[in-house]
């Protein structure tokens, strides 16, 4: 049930993209998820599904902008971290003998 400082949610990684999850409502499901992003995301496997509250500790998103965004939008999306190419320096000093 949808409540202001308690949600539950299930977490779905798509078969087409990596480490990007879907978060959404389990008494909405993803109903409300446009069909373009699913398209996207590709087959949806369960990942996991939990009990957020405002204190929730997620290891790559803000539990309150996550339960924000699943009551404004219908869910979340979580995006696989940001990669920094090296400069050619740092590449050059990271060729150690292996």
């Amino acid at each position: 049930m949808m409540s202001s400082t308690k949600l539950i949610c299930d977490i779905f990684k798509g078969s087409k993209k990596e480490e990007t999850y879907l978060y959404v409502s389990r008494d909405e499901g993803v109903a409300l998820v446009p069909l373009e992003l699913l398209d996207r995301l590709g087959e949806l496997e369960l990942v996991t599904t939990l009990m957020l509250d405002r204190t929730r500790k997620l290891a790559r998103a803000d539990a309150c902008r996550v339960m924000s965004d699943i009551h404004e939008k219908g869910f979340y999306l979580q995006l696989p971290p940001k990669i920094f190419n090296l400069d050619n320096s740092l590449k050059e000093n990271n060729k150690l003998p292996r």
